[in-house]
């Protein structure tokens, strides 16, 4: 595939994916069509070597794993993304009434978000409604396609000094606008009902979310741009699933992770700081006949990339980032580190992924905050707290970084795929952090 046609895979990928439920179907489908397993954690799990399954927790969080069909000697070698993006949440109890008949929605931020880039552009809602059934209660998918909801700024004859600097509140400025008359409260939740095709009484809880409507497109003269909500992480969610899945390794348990509520935190029970890799990583392991002991040693043998975007250099603010520490668009996949150890890279591990990238000729770049900023952290050294492994932090350079619509270069997912598939398809055999020979 060229990167028009990469970039458009990617774009179709995030249009299917409006919320982190979307996120988690959509790579579930992918799986699906390429013949992995279902496993639900609730049930029994029968392994088979050289077979592809995966399991899902709250719908929001889902691991794929691929088993060697040789596992004497076995390691996991495993991929981090995430599936959630900044955005705002709505309330459970929604409208807010006034001033006359207007009705706008309560909502609450998600993570960190650049609050400007949500005005003045058409919104809707996506997430999951949970409905009662009978004597069941059950999980429905929502998304309104439809241009449903809008944050109108306030006129600048009303706010003069908005250009100098304005702090908005999120209590007050960012209710999105719902009616102007025509819908009265109480007609939300008739409004998801009638989606869903179900009774208003029969809604029982809802997680729901904003979405920006904005299309993504590929720009620039010479085509050298993608632009589109949730690039952070759902770029690296998809070049880690398309490289899982189009890679075999015989030696080795491929993993590809796509966790829940990075962006506030990762410490739920379906985020990276959770037990869910830990808990897949065992099952795994006592379904192959595996004891304790060939546990620990497969883990200390094992390695992690975690994938979430990076910052690529501005071009109005080149100061923002470390003079050579920095990275640009279409030059490749960023190395990320952090001496307070924010990323998990160090010198073995950079040593390694770049060692993988060099031999299929995609380049590396390196990322690390300017000395007096102090950086986030990402999904490496958190899922480190539950499954202590060998790991690099890498990420795609983008610009507007958790902004409602964000921007990267066209040729970076190609890249991406191609040093993810030569990783998954390598057998990494590491000794400790003194040696790493590479099958």
């Amino acid at each position: 595939m060229n990167n028009i046609e990469i970039s458009n895979e990617l774009m179709d990928f995030i249009q299917s994916s409006p919320s982190m439920f979307h996120s988690v179907k959509t790579v579930r489908d992918y799986l699906e069509q390429a013949g992995f397993t279902y496993l639900p954690e609730g049930k029994p799990w029968h392994l088979e070597k050289g077979e592809g399954y995966y399991t899902i927790r709250n719908h929001s969080s889902i691991i794929a794993f691929k088993l060697g069909s040789v596992l004497d000697d076995y390691h996991f070698q495993m991929t981090a993304a995430h599936s959630d993006s900044p955005t705002y949440k709505i309330k459970s109890v929604p409208e807010l009434e006034g001033p006359n008949e207007y009705l706008r929605l309560d909502v609450e931020a998600y993570g960190g978000m650049i609050d400007s880039t949500w005005f003045d552009r058409p919104l809707t809602i996506a997430g999951r409604v949970l409905v009662q059934e009978g004597n069941k209660i059950e999980s429905r998918l929502l998304y309104i396609d439809k241009d449903l909801l809008l944050i109108p700024n306030v006129a600048i004859h009303f706010n003069r000094n908005i250009n100098d600097g304005y702090k908005y509140n999120r209590q007050v400025d960012l209710c999105p606008l719902f009616s102007t008359g025509e819908l009265k409260k109480g007609d939300f939740d008739k409004m998801v009902a009638d989606e869903l095709g179900v009774e208003v009484e029969r809604i029982l809880a809802k997680d729901l979310f904003l979405v920006n409507r904005q299309k993504p497109v590929i720009w620039g003269y010479k085509n050298e741009f993608v632009s589109t909500p949730k690039l952070d992480d759902l770029q690296c969610a998809f070049v880690s699933l398309k490289a899982f899945i189009e890679s075999e390794n015989k030696h080795a348990i491929n993993v590809c992770c796509v966790f829940d509520n990075e962006e506030v935190g990762s410490n739920t029970k379906q985020g990276a700081m959770s037990t869910f890799l830990y808990d897949t990583l065992q099952r795994i392991n006592l379904g192959l006949g595996k004891d304790a002991e060939e546990y620990y040693q497969a883990i200390s043998k094992s390695f992690l990339v975690s994938c979430d975007n990076a910052h690529a250099v501005h071009p109005n603010h080149p100061e923002k980032t470390d003079a050579v520490n920095c990275s640009m668009m279409n030059k490749g996949p960023v190395i990320k580190e952090s001496a307070n150890q924010k990323y998990t890279t160090d010198a073995f591990s950079r040593a390694l992924f770049t060692c993988i990238c060099k031999e299929v000729g995609v380049p590396v770049q390196t990322f690390a905050n300017r000395s007096d900023v102090v950086g986030g952290s990402t999904l490496g050294n958190l899922s480190n707290t539950q499954v202590s492994v060998h790991a690099v932090d890498i990420g795609l350079p983008q610009l507007a970084m958790h902004s409602s619509y964000e921007t990267a270069g066209i040729k970076d997912t190609g890249y991406a795929i191609e040093a993810l598939k030569a990783y998954f398809g390598t057998n990494v055999e590491i000794d400790e952090a003194q040696k790493v020979v590479f099958e």
